[in-house]
């Protein structure tokens, strides 16, 4: 589909090649961003435990507190990229930019350590019993 407005994208929606993009951005991300990489295995880790306690309501809270956090990640990288790619150099508003998408990180990682933490002691304490 065209974006008409700017005059740019292709003439029709194609979604295999969505999907191939995705894939690459995403395989990007876990590739050259350790942040979203170890994001991944420790939430791949906690959503094992979770499925083999049957604690299926706590798998769901922990995907969507691990989907936040990448959104997240992925999306201040993509920014300082751009700000990167925009300004070599020192720019006081850049890096405004850098810190306001970086704070939003910041956010999502705050509430998926509560998550982890709060799921992880209920997991430990029927573990106990």
């Amino acid at each position: 589909m065209r974006n008409k407005p700017l005059g740019t994208g292709g003439y029709r929606y194609d979604p295999k090649r969505k999907i191939l993009t995705v894939i690459s951005g995403l395989r990007y991300a876990i590739l050259y961003d350790f942040s979203v990489a170890y994001k991944i295995v420790l939430s791949v880790i906690v959503l094992g435990a979770a499925l083999v306690m049957h604690r299926y309501v706590d798998v769901l809270l922990i995907l969507l507190a691990t989907g936040l956090v990448l959104i997240t990640e992925i999306v201040n990288s993509a920014i300082e990229a751009l700000c990167d790619f925009v300004e070599e150099r020192h720019n006081e508003q850049i890096k405004v930019i850098k810190d306001v998408a970086a704070a939003a990180v910041g956010i999502s990682i705050v509430i998926w350590v509560a998550v982890f933490a709060v799921e992880l002691s209920e997991m430990w304490a029927l573990m106990e019993r």
